[in-house]
């Protein structure tokens, strides 16, 4: 009978520690994630989101849902979109310039362009309400293009012939390996006078300008922020302190709010933590950066300004 009474009470204290010990782990935990979101800067309060597009643009599911949901958080108070880029696809900047132009009708949009802004990363900074770049950024680059190369001569000398069985003579055209006939380039000529007037009727309506004038801009040079400054395609020079000054002329409120980065999930990994988002969280906390290497490959249209491919 003692025997199963020393039984009992160290049952009983067993369960005790063990209960002590799960509160521990948990309050741990809990400290943990408020200090992880003091030094991330991570907010879920009232905020201003920073979008920051750079390399080549594409499009980005995750990214199209991560900016859907900031459209309609009203903790979420403006959008500050940081460019650094080529230009990319045609879809890419412009499924990205649509989803912009959705947060915009919810909530202020401020684009800075930093080094190079151009092409398709210009038809994305024109979603926004102002647009600020310093004096030397690169802009503009507005127009599309699509490329080939005729090797078939090459493959000639080295004894390859090549041969395709199409359904239509336009079918897989332009191709690589077959000489471009008149009717294959007229008909990438009517694709690509489609889409470039496209891209130029969005600056013509969002800069304000005749189509004229829009026209007189896209011939595919690109401008400094202070020749962009001088011709109206954008606002302001700056960075992102006067972004910011801006926002607080339109809404005292904003004044004092916290900016964070708006992290954007990698489509290659469905766990967590890993992935870019927490390589980004860690490199928060450590004020490292982490390298992360991507081949990207452009295919179908395309508006960009010597793009870097280098994997």
């Amino acid at each position: 009978m003692a025997f199963d009474a020393d039984m009992r009470t160290d049952r009983l204290r067993l369960k005790r520690w063990v209960s002590i010990w799960r509160a521990l782990f948990v309050l741990t935990v809990l400290i943990a994630a408020v200090v992880l979101l003091n030094r991330t800067g991570l907010s879920t309060g009232d905020r201003i989101e920073r979008l920051v597009v750079e390399g080549v643009i594409t499009e980005s599911r995750e990214r199209d849902e991560a900016l859907k949901k900031i459209a309609d958080d009203p903790k979420v108070k403006a959008l500050l979109v940081v460019i650094d880029s080529p230009g990319g696809t045609v879809v890419g900047g412009e499924a990205l310039y649509e989803r912009l132009r959705t947060v915009a009708a919810k909530k202020p949009v401020v684009t800075v362009m930093g080094t190079l802004a151009a092409s398709a990363a210009y038809m994305t900074a024109i979603a926004a309400d102002r647009i600020y770049a310093r004096q030397g950024s690169i802009t503009g680059s507005i127009g599309v293009i699509m490329q080939t190369a005729d090797v078939t001569g090459l493959l000639a000398k080295l004894g390859i012939a090549t041969e395709a069985i199409k359904s239509a003579p336009l079918k897989a055209t332009p191709s690589p390996l077959e000489p471009m006939t008149d009717e294959v380039r007229a008909a990438a000529r009517k694709v690509i006078d489609d889409m470039f007037d496209m891209f130029v009727s969005m600056v013509a309506e969002r800069r304000s300008l005749s189509r004229e004038k829009a026209l007189e801009l896209a011939d595919g040079r690109v401008f400094t922020g202070r020749q962009a400054l001088e011709l109206g395609l954008i606002d302001a020079i700056g960075g992102e302190e006067q972004a910011k000054s801006w926002l607080a002329e339109k809404d005292p409120a904003l004044k004092d709010l916290p900016v964070q980065n708006l992290p954007i999930p990698d489509p290659e990994d469905d766990s967590w933590p890993t992935g870019r988002a927490f390589s980004w969280l860690l490199n928060r906390i450590f004020n490292e950066k982490t390298q992360i290497s991507e081949r990207v490959t452009l295919d179908g249209l395309v508006s960009v300004w010597h793009p870097n491919l280098r994997p």
